[in-house]
């Protein structure tokens, strides 16, 4: 309790960092300040002539004007991604690795989410997951399986979540390992079921050199998420098909 503390004490997040609603400030304000001098610039360019190409430019520009002005992304909160919340937290893109992988399950949004929500659930299909400790309501701390035997260990926040829809979180200051992802939940668009879709972003121990040994060594991130999710997804169906043979069972008697 006491490393959590201390880890709050060097990340404070806002009321922003689990937003209730939609067009909640996700863009921090260099970001804004950027976006907002780009999308007057191509505004002025494309009112400037007359052609169709112009006027798309106007469009776009307005659009960067809006994000600039708002604060909000839509790109952004479709990713679960809020840089006004992450601030020191974003994963430094010169090394991060960024995992994207997306599955089919047959079971709702409501009953996926719920039980990926309980975080205590996780190394029951991720099997790089030795175990994952809930602290309270938003705080985790995380154990995982390293290549050559090791481990290593950080706590988390939820900073996005919208029931039955999207999860966010990050790893809080100090952790041996900085990252951020998030898992979303969307009705199958044919057919039953829910595409669950996970994007993981994060530092490795040693950078790029250390996930390329990682690789050699049989830990590919890539394939763990995949193969995570095939877990994920037996766990879930296996969970329904149990449940509806217990129904037809009792009918039956």
């Amino acid at each position: 309790m006491p490393a959590r503390k201390k880890a709050d004490a060097q990340y404070q997040p806002h009321r922003e960092d689990v937003p209730q609603n939609r067009g909640h400030i996700n863009v921090n304000d260099s970001e804004r300040w950027l976006s907002s001098m780009i999308g007057g610039a191509l505004t002025a360019y494309g009112l400037r002539r007359r052609s169709w190409p112009a006027r798309a430019l106007s469009l776009l520009g307005g659009a960067f004007v809006f994000r600039g002005l708002t604060g909000h992304c839509n790109v952004y909160e479709a990713l679960g991604i809020s840089t006004n919340t992450l601030g020191r937290r974003k994963v430094r893109t010169g090394r991060a690795i960024k995992v994207e992988k997306t599955i089919t399950v047959d079971r709702s949004p409501e009953e996926l989410y719920r039980f990926w929500r309980n975080v205590e659930n996780l190394p029951r299909f991720m099997s790089h997951l030795k175990r994952v400790k809930a602290i309270d309501e938003t705080h985790s701390e995380w154990t995982v399986k390293a290549p050559a035997g090791m481990t290593v260990s950080w706590e988390a926040k939820i900073i996005n979540e919208k029931p039955n829809e999207i999860i966010g979180w990050c790893s809080l200051e100090g952790a041996d390992v900085d990252n951020a992802g998030s898992v979303h939940f969307t009705p199958a668009p044919i057919g039953s079921g829910t595409e669950v879709r996970v994007i993981l972003q994060y530092d490795p121990p040693g950078g790029m050199v250390g996930a390329v040994l990682a690789t050699l060594f049989g830990e590919d991130p890539g394939r763990q998420i995949e193969e995570d999710l095939r877990r994920f997804k037996q766990v879930m169906e296996s969970a329904k098909h149990a449940t509806e043979e217990q129904h037809h069972g009792k009918q039956a008697s």
